[in-house]
C-alpha cells in the first residue's frame, strides 16, 4: 500500500490553479491513500477545500485538523459539520470521530487533531500568543488562565480519544500508524534543527498525548508505533522507544508540499529516515 503524507498544506493561501498544481503532485505518485495532518484550511473555507481535494486525488483521503482549520469558527462547530460531511462522501475520513481504521490486516490507522496543552514549557513566563485566541470561538474572550484551562481540557479528550482507539488497535494489529496535528513529544516539536524553547512548546506540543503513546508503546514491546504530526513547520525525527518513532513534517505558507511517498512497510523500517534528519520532500 502507497500513501502520500502532506501537513500544513494551508489551501486557502492558494488560488484554483495552484491547489490543482498540488493536487497533481499528489497524482503523480499513485498512492493509494492519502495522510493530511492538518492546517488543511479555515473554517469557513474547509469543507469546500477537502471535497475539492478527495475529488482530485482520487484516493481515500485520511486527516485530522489543525488550529488554522478552526479559524473563524468554533471547535464543536467545525468537527461536527465534518463529521456529517464525511458520512455522506465515501472515501474522505475524519479521524477524530471516525474511529479506527484497518489499512492491512496488521496496521492500524488511527488519529486526532491533538492541541498544545499547555504542559511543556513555562506557560505563565512564556510571551507568546497564538491567534488561536483570537480567532477560534473557544477562546475568545478568556483570559490567561481560562485559556490554560481551555488547552489542558483539549489535549486531555484528544489523550482519551487515542487510548481507547489504541486499546482497539492493540487487541488485533501489530502496526499502528498515528496521525495528529501537534507533536507529542517536545522532542519532536522540532524549530530549525532543535526542539523549541520553553516560550513555544506550551503551545506547540502535547503532553497528554505523549503520554498516551508511551504507555501504549511500552505495555506492547512487540507492536509498531509511527506518529505523523505537524503544526511547527519545522521537520525531523525522533526515536522515543525502539518501537516509537515520531516524524514531524515541514510547512511553507502558500507552497504546500509532499512531505513523503512511502509503502506501508518502509515506515516502519530503520533505514526511511535518521533521528533529527530532514523529511524527504517530493514536489
Amino acid at each position: 500500500m502507497r500513501v502520500v503524507w502532506a501537513t500544513d498544506i494551508h489551501l486557502n493561501f492558494l488560488g484554483a490553479e495552484g491547489r490543482g498544481v498540488f493536487f497533481s503532485s499528489i497524482r503523480s505518485q499513485q498512492p493509494d491513500a492519502v495522510f493530511v495532518t492538518g492546517d488543511i484550511a479555515e473554517a469557513r473555507s474547509l469543507t469546500h477545500l477537502l471535497h475539492e481535494m478527495h475529488k482530485a486525488i482520487q484516493v481515500p483521503l485520511y486527516f485530522v485538523l489543525g488550529n488554522h482549520d478552526f479559524y473563524y469558527g468554533s471547535i464543536s462547530q467545525v468537527r461536527s459539520s465534518l463529521k456529517h460531511s464525511c458520512q455522506i462522501q465515501p472515501g474522505l475520513t475524519y479521524l477524530s470521530t471516525s474511529g479506527l481504521v484497518e489499512l492491512t490486516p496488521t496496521t492500524a490507522l488511527v488519529g486526532h487533531d491533538g492541541w498544545g496543552d499547555g504542559r511543556y514549557g513555562n506557560y505563565h513566563l512564556s510571551p507568546v500568543r497564538l491567534s488561536d485566541q483570537e480567532l477560534i470561538g473557544d477562546f475568545q474572550g478568556l483570559d490567561r488562565e481560562a485559556v490554560l484551562d481551555k488547552l489542558r481540557v483539549l489535549g486531555d479528550e484528544a489523550a482519551c480519544y487515542l487510548r481507547e482507539r489504541l486499546d482497539e488497535a492493540l487487541a488485533s494489529y501489530q502496526r499502528v500508524i498515528c496521525l495528529t496535528h501537534v507533536p507529542p513529544f517536545k522532542e519532536a516539536c522540532w524549530y530549525q534543527g532543535k526542539m523549541g524553547n520553553d516560550d513555544w512548546l506550551p503551545y506547540f506540543a502535547c503532553q497528554a498525548v505523549g503520554e498516551v503513546l508511551l504507555n501504549a508503546s511500552g505495555e506492547r514491546p512487540d507492536c509498531h508505533f509511527a506518529v505523523l504530526c505537524g503544526h511547527t513547520h519545522h521537520a525531523g525525527i525522533v526515536h522515543l522507544r525502539p518501537n516509537l518513532r515520531v516524524l514531524t513534517g515541514s510547512a511553507e505558507y502558500g507552497v504546500p508540499c509532499i512531505q513523503n511517498s512511502f509503502d506501508l512497510e518502509e515506515l516502519f523500517t530503520q533505514s526511511m529516515l535518521a533521528e533529527g534528519g530532514e523529511i524527504g520532500d517530493s514536489r
